[in-house]
């Protein structure tokens, strides 16, 4: 293993090897990646795989917009002989409540100030969309056709060998044990494997991220919370867009290979980093699927597990670098959407890093604002 390097990332799910990727792109021979486990074994691996422009605020839309332009391209982008499998099928997100469908309303004048095709739909047609959803417990519909979803193991792949190709060295199966700051200043990395002496560390753990910001004394009002999600059989083609509530919280979507994903969202879940699966979950996800999309409440589940949700206050992730310890960069807190962000989570923190022109301005998406006040809460998020 190096023992020194210009740039040490700290993760190896989506964001530390998009970020990587850009850095290397950009002439940053030096570059090196550690990973405790395996490439994509944590929240990346664990995801749902959906991405959607269809968000509150402006700044998630713009974020969102920009990762969904680069995934329509990323097989060449990226020079993938494989396929990421990105499926434009669609988001459809459904309101239970009056109030929901005012949120909706608000939603898509945000979307639409960015851009983004999204549309209110009635009742009716949502059900044309799938055919077998229960309008008679609804309010009202929101669709974008520009959503849809990618294989989370394949996407991740193809940043590794692409950052692979430009020089990066990732280091699997190496924990970061800590980070040594001197004099306001980051100057290695301590591993299970021995010293990396370095002066920038990017922290890109997800889950993990508050134990590695402890390593240099910052404070970050971020906490990890387990998500649960389950698979069913395979049957034929019955639903292309995910099919999505905030206030019913649940998703669901359809695979290429015939199986259905689902999840939900519990504010009862552990906050702490268990990923164990549980019976409690499997029985409100089914009464949950039973009510809205009944037809699918009939199939045969053949696994579950669970993932890490890294949250903020806001529900909106942190791109920033630590005031008191210079070269500590940080990638966290994407409250359940940091695959969906991937792609332009490299560009900004490698433009932070080189102190480059933003492609995306997300200075606001700062540390210090929790401090200020001057947050923004994202309202879609299950």
């Amino acid at each position: 293993m190096k023992n020194k390097a210009e740039v040490v990332i700290i993760g190896g799910g989506i964001s530390g090897c998009s970020i990587a990727y850009n850095l290397a792109k950009k002439g940053i021979k030096d570059i090196v990646v550690l990973e405790k486990s395996y490439i994509c074994s944590g929240s990346t691996g664990r995801c749902g795989a959906g991405v959607r422009m269809q968000w509150g605020t402006e700044m998630n839309c713009k974020i969102a917009k920009k990762s969904i332009e680069f995934y329509e391209n990323a097989n060449e982008i990226l020079e993938y002989e494989r396929d990421v499998e990105f499926k434009q099928k669609g988001y459809l997100l459904v309101a239970d409540t009056d109030h929901e469908v005012e949120q909706f309303k608000k939603n898509i004048e945000v979307q639409h100030s960015c851009g983004i095709p999204s549309t209110m739909l009635s009742l009716k047609e949502a059900k044309e969309i799938v055919p077998y959803l229960n309008t008679d417990i609804l309010k009202g519909a929101a669709y974008c056709e520009k959503d849809g979803f990618l294989n989370p193991f394949h996407t991740t792949d193809a940043f590794y060998r692409a950052a692979n190709r430009l020089g990066a060295k990732f280091y699997t199966f190496t924990e970061a044990t800590g980070i040594k700051v001197e004099k306001g200043r980051v100057t290695g990395v301590e591993t299970n494997k021995g010293f990396i002496s370095t002066n920038i560390v990017v922290n890109a753990t997800n889950g993990y991220s508050k134990s590695i910001c402890n390593m240099v004394g910052l404070d970050v009002p971020i906490y990890s919370e387990r998500h649960q999600i389950l698979v069913t059989e395979p049957v034929e083609p019955m639903q292309d867009p995910m099919v999505m509530s905030f206030g019913l919280n649940f998703y669901i979507q359809q695979s290429p290979e015939g199986t259905f994903i689902m999840g939900r969202g519990d504010e009862n879940e552990p906050k702490d980093l268990r990923v164990t699966s549980s019976w409690q979950f499997l029985e409100e996800m089914a009464k949950t699927i039973d009510v809205v999309l009944p037809p699918i409440s009939k199939l045969r589940v053949i696994r579950q597990w669970a993932g890490l949700y890294n949250m903020t206050p806001d529900k909106q992730p942190i791109y920033d670098e630590a005031e008191s310890a210079k070269g500590f960069y940080i990638a966290l807190g994407f409250s359940g959407h940091g695959f969906m962000f991937g792609p332009i989570t490299g560009i900004a923190m490698s433009e932070m890093i080189l102190k480059e022109k933003p492609t995306i301005d997300v200075s606001m998406l700062n540390l210090n604002r929790f401090k200020t006040g001057k947050m923004l809460l994202e309202p879609s998020v299950v």
